[in-house]
């Protein structure tokens, strides 16, 4: 009775996951990648991903795209940047969690590979 009662809960739980993610990505808008706030949210992200990362430094050079969704006056940007590692540019992915002003959490940082 209680593996039946633990994989129920497991059910519900990914249930609910997955309705969330749903309800935040139908949520989504385009971001301008020239606003300010972009740019700096995506500055942060590549600022914080150097903090934690032992390889080259990266620099900022632009924002290609993104998307933000806000839920519970939590915004998430899922940017696409491009910056240059001291020898080549390359695309990164990152989501970043804004819980209020100029509060920032990086969620994910990634090079995405063409």
């Amino acid at each position: 009775m209680k593996f039946q009662s633990l994989i129920f809960i497991l059910v519900v739980l990914f249930a609910s996951v997955a309705t969330n993610q749903a309800i935040a990505l139908s949520n989504s808008s385009s971001v301008n990648i020239n606003d300010p706030h972009v740019i700096e949210i995506a500055n942060f992200a590549i600022t914080e991903y150097n903090k934690k990362s032992t390889e080259a430094k990266l620099k900022f050079e632009k924002v290609i795209n993104g998307l933000s969704s806000t839920i519970n006056d939590e915004t998430n940007y899922r940017l696409t940047l491009a910056a240059n590692n001291g020898s080549s540019s390359n695309n990164y992915g990152a989501v970043v969690l804004e819980k209020s002003s100029k509060n920032y959490t990086l969620r994910f940082f990634a090079l995405i590979h063409t």
